[in-house]
């Protein structure tokens, strides 16, 4: 389990830094690497960060439990 928690950490780490990229530049990584964002590449990738922003979702519980 821990493996997951910090592979889900690191994929919502690149992920946010790709928004950065965008908010900064108009830079978006992903689609470059697959040549546009409506690639299934793409998708696939921006889904899976999706779902690890939704299993991070997880982490508000043991965080709370800790104070």
């Amino acid at each position: 389990m821990k493996t997951l928690n910090i592979v889900s950490l690191l994929i919502l780490i690149l992920g946010g830094l790709n928004w950065l990229s965008i908010g900064l530049f108009e830079w978006d990584l992903v689609s470059k690497i697959f040549d546009g964002s409506d690639t299934v590449g793409a998708k696939i990738v921006y889904i899976i960060v999706g779902l690890s922003a939704l299993y991070a979702l997880t982490f508000l519980s043991k965080v709370n439990a800790e104070d």
